[in-house]
């Protein structure tokens, strides 16, 4: 018991140093767009000014109240009409633990509801972002179900699940728009790909599919390996640039982005902010050591 209660104790002085620490700052400065929307709207205002679009995320998973996922809608609902306001290209990605999924699904369907409907009469756009597996069908029948009335949301498909390929195709014969990644959460052998090799030549595969069959289609990745598969693919194919678009995290491989932008290609940014800096570093990295080590590489990098 005395050595639990001492983990506890260095777990919140680790959190204590890290949300007071200049350098922790300065790191989280480099991937989160400040703690306020303000801070937000700004890092997307200068992103634009480069001919790269954003998708805003206010920080925060795993809500333990309905208050707080009454917090996170309205907190949403601000960042769309500011969004709207100002003029920034770009829309807003949320989570379903935010919205209070975990405590009520009527709530949450309510609480994301709201926003979609909100987005629909801006003319923009909401996409609901995937969790671990857990939450994979929850999340899919609640796109599929916003879809068909609002027509303005769209999901993410991980492909180091399985299921993906089932999971792409129904989403492209119903007309969603879906983000393609790799997957950052740890889920088990009997779900996912182990194996990093095999979740690469699933990505490619899903990836060709969409780009081949899927709505406007978000190719999310800083595999430069993938980017160039990518490229080739669609010019085998005649597939117009306009028609979909390359998404990377705000502060990841920035030389990339350039040379994307410069060459013609669309690309958004996924851009993080809000006081939960510390919480979303702490469970990405906890969550697969591939996290921390992909964090420690492109802090390397430009």
């Amino acid at each position: 018991m005395r050595t639990f209660f001492l983990f506890l104790s260095r777990q919140k002085q680790l959190r204590k140093w890290m949300e007071t620490s200049r350098w922790a700052r300065r790191l989280s400065a480099r991937f989160v767009a400040g703690d306020n929307l303000p801070d937000a709207l700004a890092t997307c205002q200068r992103i634009n000014a480069e001919g790269i679009t954003v998708t805003l995320d206010h920080l925060g998973e795993n809500v333990t109240s309905r208050e707080e996922a009454a917090a996170s809608r309205e907190a949403y609902a601000e960042a769309l009409t500011e969004i709207a306001n100002l003029k920034i290209a770009g829309n807003v990605s949320l989570k379903l633990s935010q919205f209070g999924i975990d405590l009520s699904l009527p709530e949450c369907t309510a609480n994301v509801e709201a926003l979609v409907r909100q987005a629909a009469a801006l003319g923009t756009f909401v996409r609901i972002d995937m969790e671990s597996s857990d939450y994979t069908d929850r999340t899919l029948d609640l796109v599929v179900s916003l879809h068909e009335r609002f027509g303005t949301t769209g999901t993410v498909i991980q492909a180091y699940l399985y299921r993906s390929r089932k999971d792409v195709e129904m989403l492209c014969a119903r007309g969603i728009r879906v983000r393609l990644c790799k997957g950052a959460y740890l889920e088990s052998p009997a779900v996912a790909f182990p194996n990093k090799a095999d979740v690469d030549r699933n990505y490619v595969e899903l990836m060709n599919l969409l780009l081949e069959n899927g709505v406007y289609p978000a190719i999310a990745t800083h595999d430069e390996k993938i980017i160039e598969q990518t490229k080739r693919f669609v010019e085998s194919r005649q597939i117009p640039r306009e028609s979909f678009e390359f998404q990377m995290l705000y502060g990841i491989r920035r030389d990339i982005q350039k040379r994307l932008v410069k060459e013609g290609y669309r690309l958004r940014l996924y851009v993080p902010y809000g006081q939960a800096w510390y919480p979303y570093f702490m469970r990405r990295l906890a969550e697969r050591p591939a996290n921390v080590f992909f964090l420690a590489r492109n802090l390397l990098r430009s």
